[in-house]
Formats: structure tokens, C-alpha cells, sequence
């Protein structure tokens, strides 16, 4: 599976981003799909995940409330719709296709195929 994640840019503290992830090569509706970020300087960290037909997501305690991950498996897209965006949030932020599971996971170690990563910047 091949991972292409777009939609990253600058905005200010209060502003809103829809990372996109189109994904080729494979049966996209077969995968449990993740969005990670990774700050300078830190761990690549779990924000959101989604089952293979949307059914279960989960969040990082973080983002619970401000963002959205949902997917259309017709157009093999994962999206992360960030809202109320904060300068913690800024990140290069990765797409990534479980290996292992349909369902949803958090763990990095479960994401067999990882995007390029999109750069988000929330200035304040």
C-alpha cells in the first residue's frame, strides 16, 4: 500500500486544516486506518484511528472534541479534520495503514505502511 497524505499548511491558533490520505496499491477497505504527528524533538505520537468501514474511531486524549478522522473507501481517502487548532498541534503529520487489523489501534508497532507526512504549523 502506498500512502500519499496532503492538506498540511500554516494557520493560526483557532483555525481549522482536512488532512487528506489517498491510498494505492491495495485493497484500501481492508485496513484499519491511523493519523500519528511527530513535534521536533519528540516521539512520533497516536492522534487518531478509524476501523475499515468507519464503524469505531479513536482519539488521543488531546484532540478529542477538536478533531474528526473519517474515510471513503470509494476514493481509498482517509481524512483528519482538525478544528480549533492549537500551537501544540503543530506537527509533520503521517497516515498509516494497520498491518494487522481492520479495527482501530494506537500503537505504531500495529501500522505496517506510513505516508510521507504533511507539515502542520499553528501559530499563535
Amino acid at each position: 500500500v502506498q500512502l500519499q497524505a496532503s492538506g498540511g499548511g500554516l494557520v493560526q491558533a483557532g483555525g481549522s486544516l482536512r488532512l487528506s490520505c489517498v491510498a494505492s496499491g491495495r485493497t484500501f477497505s481492508g485496513y484499519g486506518m491511523g493519523w500519528f504527528r511527530q513535534a521536533p524533538g519528540k516521539e512520533r505520537e497516536f492522534v487518531a484511528a478509524i476501523s475499515w468501514n468507519g464503524g469505531s474511531t479513536s482519539y488521543t486524549d488531546s484532540v478529542k472534541g477538536r478533531f474528526t478522522i473519517s474515510r471513503d473507501n470509494s476514493k481509498s481517502t482517509v481524512y483528519l479534520r482538525m478544528n480549533s487548532l492549537i500551537p501544540e498541534d503543530t506537527a509533520v503529520y503521517y497516515c498509516a495503514a494497520n498491518g494487522f487489523s481492520a479495527g482501530v489501534s494506537s500503537t505504531k508497532s500495529s501500522y505496517r505502511y506510513w505516508g510521507q507526512g504533511t507539515q502542520v504549523t499553528v501559530s499563535s
